[in-house]
């Protein structure tokens, strides 16, 4: 019966197929009622439902005022729906909805995690720890990697609410991007202080740990939309350095700097623009982690089949993931021949 729990996840919303009909748990994100163009129809009810393959959109074109009240947002409901096209584009009919009940489903079904292996990617950070040989940062490091009730959130926490890593173990994957990034960028740039721009990565976003909540869905904290997190993490860097009496206090301003110019520009939420290279790189770095991530979420969602994605309102245009075969003769000569 649709009121007991059900033996599974149920379908995936990225594997479903047209006309499929199917029974399973999801992720309510957002919700909102409509009217219907011919208004002696009254209203129906739009979801956003999401599981960790992506999210989709689902349609509630009967009872719709009943379910709105029944249902929560960023709760988990189990459904029955059936995909059906919609001006050229998949989405769910919702049929039946109810809210889950905490024992019915696994959290690990509905929140997208990193493709990368958590346990590899805590071995690399590991190591890239034990690589710092400044003494002072070294310590200061282990202040907050070698305490578990940092190390924990950090290693689970998502980097992001939207845009780029937005995913469980999203923030330590972005991390540990970064990091093999500054290992280019200190090869090409000798004068650069190499420790410096390794702690620079590791501690920038660690402000993320008080901005987001992630134990269903991710989301804002209070702290963080009223602080956000470069503030919060220079504030946790002072509280740090305040247990290291000896830091040297060129090095800690040397540091803060980087933390708090990372964003790049004011605009951006940066305290101040770089003005030191090793600030320049942390920037340069994070924002290229930032864009390749961005980008490859967005050409993986092109619907199969296509090489351009749709236009894209933040970036102000369509993508192209497709290879030289997807180009016309046209389209591939330069001249327009």
């Amino acid at each position: 019966m649709f009121d007991a729990a059900h033996p599974d996840k149920g379908p995936f919303l990225r594997n479903l197929v047209l006309g499929e009909r199917f029974i399973g748990y999801y992720l309510l994100r957002d919700k909102h009622l409509e009217s219907f163009r011919d208004p002696t129809r009254g209203m129906f009810l739009t979801l956003i439902l999401a599981d960790r393959s992506g999210q989709l959109i689902g349609r509630v074109w009967e009872d719709a005022q009943n379910m709105d009240e029944e249902l929560a947002e960023r709760d988990v409901i189990k459904l029955d729906g059936e995909a059906e096209d919609y001006q050229g584009r998949l989405q769910v009919r919702v049929l039946r909805a109810r809210p889950a009940g905490a024992g019915e489903y696994d959290l690990r079904d509905l929140m997208p995690s990193s493709r990368r292996d958590p346990v590899e990617m805590a071995e690399a950070l590991a190591e890239a720890l034990a690589g710092i040989r400044q003494p002072h940062l070294h310590a200061l490091l282990g202040l907050f990697f070698g305490n578990p009730e940092f190390l924990r959130p950090f290693s689970e926490a998502p980097a992001a609410m939207k845009v780029h890593h937005a995913y469980r173990h999203g923030l330590l994957e972005h991390t540990l991007e970064m990091l093999s990034l500054a290992e280019a960028a200190i090869a090409l740039y000798p004068d650069m202080d190499a420790d410096l721009l390794r702690a620079g990565v590791l501690l920038h976003d660690i402000g993320k740990l008080r901005e987001y909540e992630w134990a269903l869905d991710i989301d804002m904290t209070d702290e963080g939309r009223l602080v956000g997190h470069v503030q919060l993490t220079d504030s946790m860097l002072l509280e740090a350095l305040r247990q290291l009496p000896e830091f040297p206090p060129s090095l800690a301003l040397r540091l803060r700097h980087m933390l708090l110019a990372h964003p790049g520009r004011l605009e951006f939420g940066a305290a101040r623009q770089p003005m030191t290279l090793e600030a320049a790189a942390l920037h340069h770095i994070d924002d290229l982690s930032t864009q390749m991530n961005h980008f490859s979420g967005l050409l993986a969602e092109r619907p199969p089949g296509e090489a351009w994605t749709d236009f894209v309102r933040g970036l102000g245009r369509s993508l192209y993931g497709g290879t030289d075969s997807d180009l016309s003769s046209e389209e591939s000569d330069p001249a327009g021949r």
